[in-house]
């Protein structure tokens, strides 16, 4: 269930209140007794407490303390963090609603630990046969600072990510290739956003060679959707194309995935996840931005008609790849999907995936491999959005010399580049079907966590969402 965040009702009461403040001089004298605020400053000055619980009879009160220097995206993420804390003590003390009070009046603040509180609130029970629902529903705050656009948006972004990360949570017995382009094919239409669905006879006839290669060894057919977005009075003149990695589930096909390192592979769809649900939220707030999304999806399996290493396929573009190691598909698909993305002369191209262990290994689970080509202003945007919602840009060198590295003596490209720079050379890959501004995202580290973090918990993150609708409300 989606946690709500509202402006104040001064009808209701409130079982719980989070006064937000920087200073004890912020708070309202007439709510507190001479006891209750020396107790306060104490905590506060000689203990260095940030959250302070003052239990009363009639409700519980916590004081939320957070310091007004340094960058402001910084700040503005101490607040998220503070407000998942909040969350996990009032669903311990089974509380439905809670009002917050912005004494400070800083821009993002209260907006911030709302969003904490209720991003935090997300859980994935479906499969569990006693379902402890958590008891928090409803936010409440009191501020002159955030605007009715902003609740709508927020909300919205909630919901959203809600529903990518339900998305990546879910099974292959649920979600293949098929059932997934289903669940798109009814967010869109949920969303007023146009949606059209390619069949494998549809893939094949198109020629997509990456995504027919990869699907070979599926008993499950794949899909290819087209998600499109274009408000009548829309801003841009070219639409910004969003391409998302969705293969459902991967065991590395004949190159099997060893040990442990396949047990969270039904993540490797998060890409496709977050561009889905990124464009949900920007039509759902209705934002005058014509953006396309594109999902290439299947499951990558060894079956006795699977591609093998040594295969050279052809691609939509009509360039040859030799295969070195079928565990590298996500970079067919996507470049399937990359080539069909040039119909739109698009104004920029944004793709998401999972696509290396390097990506990870490189900066962990703490923001997102970036590069790009021709898109130096654009990248900067992006990068400003990632800072925003704190899904950080990691950019590593285009250079080149990497492109070397995937040259082959049979095909044009191979679909491997060697042991070093893995994400680079990947994004290469990608690189060599494009001919527009490009990005490339590899969120293989913040996708799935195997421990919880703050609000972004523990599984799907839903990471990406938030940063392609705060980069698409910037262009209005």
């Amino acid at each position: 269930m989606q946690t709500i965040v509202k402006k104040l009702n001064k009808e209701k009461n409130y079982k719980a209140s989070v006064y937000l403040i920087n200073d004890c001089k912020q708070l309202p004298l007439s709510q507190f007794s001479e006891e209750e605020l020396h107790f306060i400053s104490y905590q506060h000055d000689e203990l260095e407490k940030e959250m302070i619980l003052l239990p009363k009879i009639e409700r519980i009160i916590m004081i939320q303390f957070f310091k007004n220097e340094g960058e402001s995206y910084k700040i503005n993420e101490k607040c998220r963090k503070s407000g998942d804390k909040i969350a996990s003590f009032l669903n311990e003390n089974k509380i439905a609603s809670v009002l917050i009070t912005d004494c400070c009046e800083n821009q993002f603040a209260a907006y911030c630990l709302a969003e904490g509180m209720a991003l935090g609130n997300y859980q994935f029970i479906k499969y569990k046969t006693e379902q402890k629902s958590n008891s928090l529903q409803e936010i409440y705050i009191d501020s002159t600072q955030i605007n009715k656009l902003q609740y709508e948006h927020l909300n919205i972004l909630t919901d959203a990510v809600y529903k990518c990360r339900n998305l990546v949570n879910e099974p292959l017995t649920f979600l293949d290739a098929v059932s997934f382009s289903e669940i798109i094919t009814q967010m869109a239409k949920d969303a007023n956003v146009k949606v059209d669905v390619f069949n494998k006879t549809k893939i094949e006839s198109l020629k997509m060679g990456g995504l027919i290669a990869v699907n070979r060894g599926s008993i499950d057919p794949p899909t290819f959707s087209v998600l499109e977005w274009k408000p009548k009075e829309h801003k841009n003149t070219k639409p910004f194309v969003f391409v998302g990695k969705g293969v459902v589930y991967d065991t590395g096909g004949v190159n099997i995935k060893p040990g442990d390192s396949m047990l969270d592979m039904k993540c490797d769809m998060g890409g496709a996840a977050a561009v889905v649900c990124a464009i949900y939220a920007i039509a759902k707030a209705k934002l005058p931005i014509h953006v396309v999304g594109l999902i290439p999806s299947t499951d990558n399996r060894p079956d006795g008609n699977a591609y093998v290493p040594g295969d050279v396929i052809t691609m939509f573009t009509g360039k040859t790849v030799e295969i070195m190691n079928t565990d590298a598909e996500g970079r067919l698909i996507l470049a399937d999907a990359l080539g069909y993305a040039s119909k739109y002369q698009p104004e920029l191209v944004i793709d998401l995936a999972t696509l290396t262990g390097a990506a990870s290994r490189a900066i962990g689970p703490y923001g997102i491999v970036a590069m790009h080509a021709n898109a130096e202003t654009e990248f900067d945007n992006l990068k400003n959005s990632g800072q925003n919602v704190y899904e950080r840009l990691a950019e590593f060198p285009f250079w080149e010399e990497y492109g070397e590295l995937i040259k082959s003596d049979v095909a044009d490209i191979k679909n491997l580049g060697g042991s070093e720079a893995g994400m680079i050379t990947a994004g290469k890959f990608l690189q060599e079907f494009t001919d527009y501004p490009f990005i490339h995202l590899d969120i293989a580290g913040p996708v799935f966590l195997s421990k919880k973090d703050s609000y972004r918990g523990k599984a799907a993150t839903g990471v990406g969402v938030r940063l392609l609708f705060d980069f698409i409300l910037s262009k209005i």
